[in-house]
C-alpha cells in the first residue's frame, strides 16, 4: 500500500489546502488500489462486473470459413473481368451441417448464411445478384470479386487469443462474446462495498416533521442512485449529528463494514464541522480543499480500523457540489477500486451557445444542456443559475461543462468540453 507521503512527494505543487483539480485525479490514480478478492460467476450474473483476468478464447471464431449471406458459393478462379458466368447448381449447403458432395469445374453450390464453405469454394454471390434458369444460375459480369462474402476461420478470434482483457466492465456485448466461446462462467472482482452517511444537525430524515432551519436529506438518496448505477454494494448508515462521539462511532462502523466511505457535509471551515478532524484522528487526510467550483471543501483520506482500512471521501453538504465532486473524482476512484482499467470520464466537445464568466485559478463545472444544431454540431448552454444548492439544475442538465484551471471567460461559439451524464445519472 502506497503511503500518503510517497504519493505527495511524486506530485508537483502538492498543497492539501488548495489542490488543483487535475492533481486530484493523479493523486487518486496512484493511491487507490484494486480489490484483491475475486469470484467465479455464471455469465448471466456477471453483467456490469469487472473482469479479474483475461478471457482466453478456447476456440477460433468463426470455427470455419463460412458464408456471410444467402447465395451461391463458387471458386473465385472462375470469375473473369467483364464476363458473365453460367454455372450448374450441384446442391445446397445449410447452416449447422457440412455439405459432403463434390463439385465439377462448372458447378456452384446454393448456400445459406453461416453454412460452411466446402474446400475449393471461396466466393459467395448474393442470391439477388443472379438469374435462375432451371438447374443453372447466371451471374452478370463483375457481380462479385473473388473472396467476396466469405467469413474466414478465426477472423474474429483465434484459439488462444485474448477475447476480453482484465479490467473491462462486462456489458451486454461482452456477455454474448463469452457465450460464443462456449464459456459458462467468468472470473470477476468481488463487488466493492461503499458506506455512506450524511452529517449535520440541520439534516432531517424522511418521516421527520419539518422544523425551522432544517432541511430534508437529499444527498444520501442521490449517492444511493450514483453508487447503484456504478454497481457497488451500498451500506446506508443514515444521518449523523455534528457530535464528535456519534461521528467517531459512524466512521468506525463504516470502515469496519466497507472498502470506501462517503460522507456529505462537515468538511468546511465552520466551528461545528468535525468530519475532517475525525478523519485525522482515525487515519490519514490527504487533502481537504480543491481549487474548483462547486465543491471546494472536499476531503480525501483513509480511515484505519483494526487490521483494515477504508478510503474516505468527505464531500460538501450542498447537493450539487456533492454530485459534482462525486462525478469528477469519487466515481473514477471507485472504478479503480473495482478493478476497472478505463476510469477517466469521457469528455465531448461542444460549441458554447452563450457567454460564460470564468476566473482563471480554479476548475469550474457548470451544469449544461447539450443539443445538436441544424448543421449537426453539438451545442451547449447552461441551465441558468449555478448555485450549489440548486439540485433541480442537475435534473435539467445532461452534462457538466468543464472549464479548466487556467481558462478565463468563454465567448459564444467557443469550444468547451462536456462530461455527459448518459448512463451515470
Amino acid at each position: 500500500m502506497k503511503t500518503l507521503e510517497q504519493i505527495a512527494a511524486a506530485l508537483d505543487n502538492y498543497e492539501p489546502t488548495a489542490l488543483h483539480a487535475d492533481a486530484v485525479g493523479l493523486f487518486l490514480a496512484r493511491w487507490v488500489e484494486p480489490l484483491a478478492q475475486t469470484e467465479e460467476l455464471g455469465i448471466l450474473e456477471a453483467l456490469g462486473r469487472v473482469l479479474a483476468q483475461d478471457v482466453i478464447s478456447p476456440i477460433s471464431v468463426p470455427p470455419h470459413d463460412n458464408s456471410a449471406m444467402d447465395g451461391f458459393a463458387l471458386d473465385g478462379a472462375l470469375l473473369r473481368a467483364g464476363r458473365p458466368l453460367r454455372l450448374r447448381v450441384a446442391g445446397t449447403a445449410l447452416a449447422g451441417r457440412a455439405w459432403s458432395g463434390r463439385l465439377a469445374g462448372d458447378e456452384c453450390l446454393k448456400i445459406m448464411t453461416g453454412a460452411i464453405l466446402p474446400a475449393g469454394l471461396d466466393t459467395v454471390v448474393p442470391v439477388e445478384r443472379v438469374r435462375l434458369d432451371g438447374a443453372y444460375v447466371e451471374l452478370p459480369a463483375d457481380a462479385v470479386r473473388a473472396g467476396d462474402n466469405r467469413r474466414l476461420l478465426g477472423e474474429d478470434l483465434r484459439a488462444g487469443q485474448a477475447a476480453l482483457r482484465q479490467g473491462q466492465v462486462l456489458g451486454p456485448a461482452a456477455l454474448g462474446l463469452i457465450a460464443s466461446l462456449g464459456l459458462p462462467t467468468v472470473r470477476v472482482f468481488r463487488r466493492a462495498r461503499v458506506a455512506c452517511f450524511s452529517t449535520g444537525d440541520e439534516i432531517l430524515s424522511l418521516g421527520e416533521a419539518p422544523r425551522e432551519g432544517a432541511v430534508y436529506d437529499s444527498n444520501r438518496y442521490t449517492l444511493f442512485g450514483l453508487l447503484s448505477r456504478l454497481g457497488v454494494e451500498v451500506v446506508d448508515l443514515g444521518a449523523v449529528k455534528d457530535e464528535p462521539a456519534q461521528l467517531e462511532a459512524a466512521f468506525r462502523e463504516a470502515a469496519a463494514r466497507a472498502d470506501a466511505v462517503i460522507t456529505t457535509g462537515g468538511v468546511s471551515m465552520g466551528e461545528a464541522d468535525h468530519t475532517r478532524a475525525m478523519m485525522k484522528k482515525l487515519g490519514d487526510v490527504a487533502f481537504w480543499r480543491i481549487d474548483m467550483r462547486p465543491g471546494r471543501p472536499m476531503a480525501v483520506g483513509r480511515i484505519v480500523q483494526e487490521d483494515r482500512s477504508a478510503l474516505l471521501f468527505g464531500l460538501p453538504g450542498n447537493p450539487v457540489a456533492a454530485m459534482v465532486t462525486f462525478l469528477a473524482f469519487v466515481r473514477p476512484a471507485l472504478q479503480r477500486l473495482m478493478g476497472c482499467t478505463a476510469c477517466a470520464p469521457v469528455l465531448l466537445q461542444a460549441h458554447c451557445a452563450e457567454p460564460l464568466r470564468k476566473k482563471p485559478g480554479r476548475t469550474e463545472y457548470q451544469r449544461g444542456i447539450v443539443s445538436r444544431t441544424a448543421e449537426g454540431q453539438l451545442s451547449v448552454r447552461t441551465t441558468g443559475h449555478q448555485g450549489s444548492g440548486v439540485l433541480r439544475s442537475m435534473v435539467e442538465a445532461n452534462g457538466l461543462i468543464v472549464l479548466p484551471h487556467d481558462r478565463g471567460d468563454v465567448a459564444v461559439g467557443d469550444t468547451v468540453e462536456v462530461m455527459m451524464f448518459e448512463g451515470v445519472l
